[in-house]
């Protein structure tokens, strides 16, 4: 019993290292390739947690192996586009111009039935409402709807709206973030001022605030109890 809980404990330790050596990456990010190594490593893991028999060195360098030749393929792909292309793919176009390609939908080995069903996963139930539809390398389908078919945008009707700019976290869980205020330009004697102005004397009672580059005053939310 010993025994394997020290491998568990040594085994979630280097899942740990290697998933941070590999990136952190969402499911729908991954291709085949990732997914298929991500797998192929939790499972050599659990055998060197479970099976007290197995060499755990053993285990540990597979686990390296696989995870730092997802690294190489990685690293090839982003210095090479013909090798990004052989490794992940490349985009298949599926319809142009309101026009379906039968061979693309076939070269991305979807069926009619999935087509539809991702249209419609992305707001499209009407398929005369989309021009283009391409299948990424990731197993998404992204799909670009006619001009005319498309949602209304503040500058088609001429509206002249304030550009967007990056908030940064100054208070998280009632503590203030040195860091995010200096990435916002501003210091602990600002903050202070805004905090007087919205009521609050004291960081604790802050939830979360947030504050921007620009001249814009801070946004608080209260620390509920």
């Amino acid at each position: 019993m010993l025994k394997v809980t020290l491998m568990t404990v040594i085994s979630i330790v280097i899942l740990f290292f290697l998933t941070k050596l590999m990136g952190n990456k969402q499911i729908a990010q991954l291709n085949l390739f990732d997914y298929i190594v991500g797998i192929t490593i939790g499972s050599i893991a659990a055998e060197m947690a479970t099976d007290i028999d197995k060499d755990p060195w053993g285990c540990a360098l597979a686990m390296a192996v696989y995870a730092l030749v997802a690294v190489a393929i990685s690293a090839a792909g982003n210095k090479s586009l013909r090798a990004r292309a052989f490794l992940a793919g490349r985009p298949i176009v599926l319809m142009r111009n309101g026009k379906l390609y039968r061979a693309g939908l076939k070269a991305a080995h979807l069926d009619l039935s999935e087509f539809l069903a991702m249209a419609r996963l992305s707001g499209y139930f009407d398929l005369s409402e989309v021009s283009g539809a391409v299948f990424e390398h990731n197993g998404n389908v992204s799909f670009l709807p006619f001009a005319d078919k498309r949602p209304a945008t503040p500058g088609d009707s001429g509206i002249a709206v304030q550009p967007a700019e990056i908030l940064y976290d100054v208070i998280l869980d009632g503590r203030v973030m040195d860091d995010a205020l200096q990435k916002a330009g501003k210091d602990r004697a600002w903050l202070k001022k805004q905090m007087e102005s919205a009521g609050y004397g004291d960081e604790k009672e802050i939830l979360l605030a947030t504050a921007g580059a620009g001249d814009s005053s801070a946004s608080f939310w209260k620390n509920e109890r």
